[in-house]
Formats: C-alpha cells, sequence, structure tokens
C-alpha cells in the first residue's frame, strides 16, 4: 500500500457513509473540493468507479459499496488499535460509540456523561437514541446499553441500573364509570394507549407474569404512538390506559394522580445493562463501564 492510500481510503468511507462530500469534509477537516479531488485520484489508481456522482447527492458504485463492507471493519480494528494506545499514555482517550433506547439515555446516561466527558477530556462520546436493536459490530458501535432481557448471551453485560417493573395506570378521571381491570383480559373493555415500536417491531405487547404464568397482551385503544412523551400525557389527561415504567409514575401513584391496576401481575425485571463484545473493550469504553456501573446501594 502507497503512503497516503490508507488515509484516501477512510476519506471513501466517510464520503459513502455520509452520501455527501460537505458532510464527509467536515467531519475530516477538510474542503469539499480537495476531498473530492481525493476521491478521484484514488479512482484512478485502484482504475474503478468507487462513488456516482449527480448534482444533488453522491452515492457508492456497487465497486464502491463492496470495498465499502470491506473497509469498515479494517478500519474499526485500526481505530481500536489506536485507542488502545492510551494503555502506554496512561490517559484513557479517543471515541466511544454507544447505541441505547430513550429510558436508558433519560435515566442512565443523563446524570452521569457531563460529568465523565467533563473528568477525561481525551474522550468523546457519540450516543445514538433508538427502539429497535442493533448490530453492534455491523452498526460500529463500540457497546449498547438495552434491558438486560434482551442482551445476547455472547455478550459482557454490565449493569447500570436497578431493577425495573412496568405498570399499567390510568387517571382517577378515566375509571369514572369504568371497573377496574382484575386480570390482563379485562382490558379488552378498556381504551389502552399503545406504543409502536419503529424497525418493523410491531406494536409493544404489555407483558405480564403471576404464578409462573406469563401472558404478552396487545390490547386495544383509540391512540398509537411511537413517542413516549405523547404517550404519557394522554395518559396524564385521562384519554386511555398506560403501559409505564415505575421510576416514571412511582410519585403520581402515591399522591393520586394516577391509579395502578394489575398490580400482582406486574413483577420486577433486570434493568439496564452496557454490553459489548469481549474483544471490542478499549481503554476510554472501559472507564465509562467502571463510571455507569450499578452497586446495591444505587451509586454507579
Amino acid at each position: 500500500m502507497k503512503r497516503g492510500d490508507l488515509d484516501d481510503l477512510a476519506a471513501f468511507a466517510a464520503v459513502a457513509r455520509a452520501r455527501s462530500f460537505t458532510r464527509a469534509a467536515a467531519e475530516l477537516g477538510l474542503s469539499a473540493s480537495a476531498l473530492s479531488h481525493a476521491m478521484r485520484s484514488l479512482e484512478a489508481r485502484l482504475g474503478v468507479r468507487l462513488l456516482a456522482r449527480t448534482t444533488r447527492s453522491v452515492a457508492p458504485t456497487a465497486a464502491g459499496q463492496r470495498l465499502l463492507s470491506s473497509l469498515d471493519p479494517a478500519l474499526q480494528e485500526v481505530a481500536r488499535g489506536l485507542s488502545a494506545l492510551a494503555d502506554w499514555r496512561g490517559i484513557p482517550s479517543g471515541t466511544i460509540r454507544l447505541t441505547t433506547f430513550g429510558y436508558a439515555a433519560r435515566t442512565v446516561l443523563a446524570p452521569i456523561l457531563p460529568q465523565f466527558l467533563r473528568e477525561h477530556p481525551d474522550i468523546s462520546v457519540e450516543v445514538i437514541v433508538e427502539d429497535r436493536l442493533v448490530d453492534l459490530v455491523a452498526g460500529g458501535f463500540d457497546a449498547g446499553i438495552r434491558l438486560g432481557e434482551t442482551v445476547d448471551l455472547d455478550m459482557v453485560a454490565v449493569p447500570v441500573g436497578p431493577a425495573l417493573r412496568t405498570l399499567v395506570v390510568g387517571t382517577p378521571g378515566y375509571f369514572e364509570g369504568r371497573s377496574l381491570p382484575a386480570a390482563p383480559a379485562d382490558l379488552e373493555n378498556h381504551n389502552c394507549i399503545n406504543y409502536r415500536l419503529l424497525g418493523g417491531g410491531g406494536l409493544l405487547p404489555w407483558e405480564f407474569e403471576r404464578d409462573g404464568r406469563e401472558i404478552r397482551f396487545r390490547p386495544t385503544g383509540q391512540l398509537i404512538v411511537n413517542d413516549e412523551v405523547l404517550s404519557a400525557a394522554a395518559v396524564r389527561a385521562g384519554a386511555g390506559l398506560g403501559y409505564m415504567l415505575e421510576h416514571d409514575v412511582a410519585e403520581e401513584i402515591t399522591n393520586g394522580q394516577l391509579i395502578q391496576v394489575l398490580e400482582s401481575w406486574c413483577p420486577p425485571f433486570p434493568g439496564c445493562y452496557l454490553y459489548y463484545p469481549s474483544r471490542q473493550i478499549t481503554p476510554a469504553l472501559r472507564v465509562l463501564v467502571d463510571t455507569l456501573r450499578w452497586t446495591p446501594t444505587g451509586t454507579p
């Protein structure tokens, strides 16, 4: 490989992923014209067209897409190797890419991450918040934070939060003239607010368990959303029953603003875990794991 080829290949990967010379140039700290010239030079050296350009867009050709699929794992290994040099300097550094979902972002990361970044100025963190489960390696992530029951067994998993409960709640106003459900099947007679999982996941099932019996129930109702804030607002306005995390509604249940039903059907389940492939741990990620690790006293 000639000198400069690795830089050009990394630049090609940035353009192919961003599908924009402007965005890729900003990421790499180059001008768009310089980046475009570098890509033409790379194509000339390789003797194949890697990028299809129009006045409005840029996208990898079939050959470019094949090259990108080979480059991404290699570039990630190079990045991990560079990050591992921090062990010799004694100062963790580098970028950590995390995938997680809304609840973990609010309750696990938001209270701790700002201080972590202040204490570790050589570490950068990118957080992608989405419902769907993603393949860490294919998605270019160093780690994820998800509910323990969804983490693959071949991952290293570290608890970063307490056990959780999901409760069925409604306002006193909603229950006026309605009977309280005594079993999950009684929800058929209620207006339930459903949450749609993006990425082909369908509607979030309401899960119940008692005396060893497990039930996955998909109730019906007038409203389906894919936003936690809108769903919670509808429940608190008395528009229907909600399936909500205890952490978010405990105070309102205590003060009578919300009524909990089916309590005996809602046992605790494993909370949030940070997980990663064992071979991918970097000094920067190790520091973050140690910072987020949950202890029984509730102090990470």
